[in-house]
């Protein structure tokens, strides 16, 4: 038996990964070369360059054929060496997960519990630093738009909660869900290692893991003991040098790298990061009108890659995404460690546009009403209002800002 043909094309709405455009398909559907040769060394320095750009670094970035939680390895093993210190923070599921890997390697994680709906508060990192007169952090490690909640943080006041105290700590940033999406600059924000993937804001199937590094991680490298192999930056930096990898590179992911990287300069980044902020505030909107609470508590910390979703008490939030999925063919986020069961996420992020984020909201609100939650009033023509409203053209940063 198979099963029967769907007309039409999924709804992927999950924050990540995203809809792969066509341009990027198209790109990667092309004949492997060999990867030591002269073709696939112009292609491997114009990514490097264009990633660069993407970052807002002149620094190196290094892309491994790896997930986001390989580039999380990386930044740890390349930077620190047994029983350091590092501060991290409990903003969500991911930021869990990262701890949970510095504990294994080996790092003495002084873990700042959340509340899963609050950003990093910048004054606790301060404090912590401020009574380590021995020096012994050696990191601070955050993420800058946690995925699981939809909360982001602000990378700049904790740089300046570090540089208040005259604290010698790396900087540490995830930027998986936040990278392409959102306004992210590693070198002007004084940001250490950058950790970015391939699957969200560049448009790309999963497969790439990305650090982009600071001197001062570069020092700090040369000096680091934690085992690495795979990971390491050195053997990176010297191959990348000559445009080339120091193992087999994930070829036909690099050509549709190339191409998303062409096609977000195309639409300009700051272009890219107000459709971001437009759609994000529609679909809040939307939230809003449906009745439903928004689990990122504070306006100022609202993402505008995905927005997490609250259920009623008494819902159940998969029995929400289960019903979207059969009867729409849209796919939504699941709600993940604290939030299982009791909200769901609703990606906006990557390609796509003004009927493609209307038709994910009718097909949500339709989804709520067939579960039985009742809705105070209708999202669709809340968001719908907002996007009236807010021409494609103009960054509403005033918006964006009180949410």
């Amino acid at each position: 038996m198979f099963e029967a043909r769907r007309a039409g094309r999924h709804f992927l709405q999950i924050p990540g990964p995203t809809n792969v455009p066509d341009r990027v398909l198209r790109a990667m559907d092309r004949p492997t070369i060999d990867h030591r040769g002269p073709e696939f060394q112009r292609l491997a320095r114009t990514i490097l360059d264009g990633l660069g750009r993407i970052v807002r670094t002149r620094g190196p970035v290094i892309v491994y054929p790896s997930s986001g939680t390989g580039a999380w390895e990386a930044a740890l093993v390349n930077t620190l060496s047994p029983g350091d210190r590092v501060v991290m923070v409990e903003t969500g599921h991911f930021a869990a997960l990262w701890k949970e890997m510095a504990s294994r390697l080996g790092l003495e994680v002084l873990f700042l519990d959340g509340d899963w709906r609050s950003p990093v508060d910048p004054e606790r990192i301060e404090d912590v630093l401020a009574r380590d007169r021995e020096r012994r952090i050696r990191a601070v490690a955050i993420v800058h738009n946690e995925t699981s909640t939809g909360v982001r943080s602000d990378v700049p006041a904790v740089r300046r909660a570090i540089d208040r105290v005259g604290h010698p700590a790396l900087l540490l940033v995830d930027t998986i869900s936040s990278l392409a999406s959102m306004d992210y600059r590693h070198e002007e924000w004084g940001v250490d290692v950058t950790v970015g993937a391939s699957q969200k804001g560049l448009m790309l199937p999963p497969g790439l893991g990305f650090n982009a590094v600071s001197e001062k991680a570069l020092a700090a490298h040369r000096q680091a003991r934690l085992p690495r192999s795979y990971w390491d930056w050195g053997a990176m930096l010297e191959a990348n040098a000559k445009g080339f990898f120091p193992y087999t590179p994930a070829t036909n992911l690099l050509y549709g790298l190339a191409e998303a990287i062409a096609m977000l300069e195309e639409e300009g980044l700051e272009r890219v990061f107000a459709r971001h902020d437009r759609f994000a505030h529609a679909t809040r909107a939307a939230v809003r009108a449906w009745g439903l609470e928004i689990v990122a508590r504070e306006p100022r910390s609202f993402s505008s890659s995905l927005t997490g979703v609250f259920v009623p008490d008494g819902v159940d939030a998969d029995r929400v995404r289960a019903l979207v999925l059969e009867r729409f063919d849209l796919s939504l986020g699941t709600g993940l460690g604290k939030l299982a069961r009791r909200a769901f996420r609703i990606g906006h992020l990557g390609d796509l546009n003004e009927p493609w984020l209307l038709g994910t909201l009718a097909a949500v609100e339709a989804g709520l009403e067939l579960a039985g939650v009742r809705l105070a009033g209708s999202g669709l023509e809340a968001a719908k209002r907002v996007l009236l409203e807010t021409p494609a053209a103009t960054r509403p940063a005033a918006r964006a800002a009180a949410g």
